[in-house]
């Protein structure tokens, strides 16, 4: 992870999420990612490796091995997870925003395949996820989890969003839960082993292509359910591209209209990718796209929950892609 300015995220966000983890290279042939408090077993990421290897997705740092030890109570504890060292990486809040600044967008299509390539993986059956694939029944209105969770995340980012972009935000606190509502009215749909924290800062580019790593969850979410619909992963990335956006903007001094036609460019040719590599794939039916705007709306608000909670000065990307949105 670099501390350069310009991997905004990797320097003021994700190393936030991530504070206590610590990993090694050991020999530039592996890393060994040390979790600093252990986490009680079972753990995501060990289960996803193996059901990822089973099925032959290999879009990852190859997981080598995980050290566990008995705790004193009986319990298990995750103590490190081993992968595979990738030559050259670096995250998508660095490369990401080198893309914006230049203009680059075909690196969105490889996104986008990416991305339908890891779902497609999830909805494979394994000994580790035999049914991997589950089907949410169809909801009667205000009973949805997902609408409570999202209204949950609006409430809480109008609550801890002062000054000038907690009254900005408040005038357009109708607006914002109207754009939540089809979550309340949700028919059914698939349900997959997502990713649960799916931003490009998840996404290495390396010296053979791109791979996605971290599948611990979404740290700033307790209790997530881990199978969801597909549409959650792929409204948390599309809306990583924005927040690229944002970056650039105030970092690298990117002229805000020229962004905004990046991000929309760069937005729709990752989409239409992960559709067109789906389709494919035979698991066209993985996506609701009703849930796409909800969701990404969410998880606007729960950047600006952490940037209250964890880190202020990130607040400016969350707003700038909701002022950009609602002018």
């Amino acid at each position: 992870m670099s501390s350069s300015d310009e991997g905004v995220r990797g320097a003021e966000r994700a190393v936030e999420a991530d504070q206590t983890n610590h990993s090694v290279v050991v020999g530039e042939r592996v890393v060994v990612k040390w979790l600093t408090p252990p986490a009680p077993l079972p753990a995501p990421a060990p289960d996803v490796f193996a059901h990822l290897t089973s099925v032959g997705f290999t879009a990852t740092a190859t997981p080598y091995a995980s050290v566990s030890r008995r705790a004193d109570d009986g319990s298990e504890l995750l103590l490190a997870l081993v992968t595979a060292y990738l030559p050259g990486a670096a995250d998508g809040w660095e490369w990401c925003v080198d893309e914006a600044v230049s203009g680059g967008t075909s690196f969105a299509a490889d996104l986008g395949v990416l991305a339908a390539d890891l779902h497609a993986a999830m909805a494979t059956p394994s000994a580790t996820f035999p049914d991997p694939v589950g089907h949410a029944d169809a909801v009667r209105a205000g009973e949805s989890p997902w609408s409570l969770r999202a209204g949950e995340a609006l409430e809480e980012a109008l609550a801890l969003t002062g000054g000038e972009d907690g009254d900005w935000l408040a005038e357009r606190a109708g607006a914002l839960r109207a754009e939540l509502a089809p979550l309340a009215s949700a028919g059914a749909t698939p349900l997959i082993r997502i990713h649960g924290d799916l931003h490009v800062g998840q996404i290495l580019r390396w010296r053979d292509g791109y791979a996605v790593i971290d599948f611990d969850g979404n740290p700033t979410v307790a209790d997530a359910d881990p199978f969801q619909p597909a549409a959650r992963d792929l409204a948390q990335l599309t809306t990583s591209l924005e927040h690229v956006g944002q970056v650039a903007i105030r970092r690298r001094d990117a002229d805000p209209e020229v962004i905004a036609g990046w991000s929309a460019t760069a937005r729709a040719t990752l989409e239409s990718a992960y559709l067109g590599r789906l389709a494919e794939r035979g698991h066209t039916a993985l996506l609701d796209r009703s849930l796409l705007r909800p969701f990404e709306i969410e998880q606007e608000c729960r950047e600006l929950v952490y940037a209250a909670r964890h880190l202020p000065r990130w607040r400016y990307a969350p707003m700038g892609v909701l002022r950009s949105r609602y002018r």
